[in-house]
């Protein structure tokens, strides 16, 4: 019995067909559309000229009723065990070189995809769906849920200063009906 085991131990360690350390073990990788739309929404953040990213009109009012912009917006991919294509719809500052924030695009997404995944970006489609100033693009930002909270604090601070007008009044009326009985 003992030289069984001895034998099972030598073989297990010149075969070294069950250790798990061995790189025989096959594995494969899979990668939800989201996971590599959220390297290539990063990886935007770094474009010089590139304002926003921005999804369709359902995306666009989605984002204006709550502040909810995601780094996912306006990016979609198609994802295959070995390649992926990105769409992109993106609003370009006003005065920039378009092409060339597109070739940066390009270079960038390829270049993190590849970094994090090993997959092979094909494609990068950029349409360009808007071009603005800075100030214009942070006046399109400002959500219906800012415009909603701005407008409760200034009711809050209306009702507030009528209230304290009308304690004011009433006071002084009260004083007044004093002096009089």
């Amino acid at each position: 019995m003992t030289e069984i085991n001895t034998n099972t131990t030598e073989n297990y360690s010149k075969n070294n067909t069950s250790n798990p350390t061995n790189t025989n073990i096959k594995n494969k990788i899979t990668y939800d559309d989201k996971v590599i739309e959220k390297i290539v929404g990063h990886a935007l953040e770094s474009v010089d000229g590139l304002l926003s990213a921005k999804g369709g009109f359902f995306s666009s009012v989605k984002n204006n009723m709550v502040n909810s912009n995601s780094v996912t917006d306006g990016v979609s991919v198609e994802v295959g065990s070995e390649e992926v294509a990105v769409d992109l719809d993106i609003i370009v500052e006003y005065g920039k070189d378009i092409p060339k924030i597109a070739d940066h695009i390009k270079e960038i997404v390829a270049e993190n995809v590849d970094k994090m995944t090993h997959l092979k970006v094909i494609e990068v489609n950029v349409n360009v769906v808007d071009i603005r100033t800075k100030e214009e693009q942070e006046k399109a930002e400002v959500t219906v849920q800012d415009r909603m909270s701005k407008a409760a604090n200034s009711t809050s601070q209306f009702v507030s200063e009528k209230t304290e007008k009308m304690k004011k009044n009433n006071s002084s009326s009260n004083q007044t009906d004093g002096l009089v009985n």
